[in-house]
């Protein structure tokens, strides 16, 4: 079945803020199946729009819907924001919280990838320490296994002194 772009919209905007309503109970009141509105939903946000999973708690929301809601709202003015914010059931500190997280990802992936290199560093001077010591190991291990097939051989040349 075809459905208008006005009646799409109009379905989209009841997954939004100040109403809220899943994907379930849209489909459910408008006879819509739930693949359909997943597909809207999905097709929306390609688009550029700003559709979150969850619209109860903004917090709830995933990392890309937070980081949607921050690239909306960059260029715009405090009164634009507190406009924005008021129709998609945000405050304006949840923004910014957002953008300062933005902001300090790379920061944190700088920091996190340098722990790994030193870690794996690390890792690799144990390793090779380990591999020493295993090669002295197997070294002596076979030394004494060479001087007790000698004793044995000695001992059956020579005859057993101990009896």
């Amino acid at each position: 079945m075809k459905y208008s772009d006005e009646r799409r919209e109009a379905i989209l905007k009841k997954l939004l803020p100040p109403h809220n309503r899943t994907v379930a109970e849209v489909a459910q009141e408008e006879g819509i199946s739930a693949a359909t509105l997943y597909h809207w939903r999905k097709k929306a946000r390609q688009a550029g729009r700003l559709l979150p999973d969850q619209g109860d708690d903004p917090e709830g929301w995933s990392s890309q819907d937070k980081f949607h809601a921050v690239l909306e709202t960059a260029a715009m003015s405090e009164a634009e924001r507190a406009e924005y914010c008021r129709q998609r059931g945000l405050y304006p500190e949840q923004i910014q919280r957002w953008r300062a997280s933005c902001e300090g990802a790379n920061d944190r992936s700088d920091a996190a990838s340098r722990q790994q290199g030193e870690a794996r560093k690390a890792d690799r001077r144990e390793n090779k320490e380990l591999k020493r010591e295993l090669r002295r190991k197997e070294a002596a291990l076979a030394e004494t296994a060479a001087l007790l097939t000698l004793r044995k051989k000695a001992r059956a040349i020579w005859g057993d002194e101990d009896e």
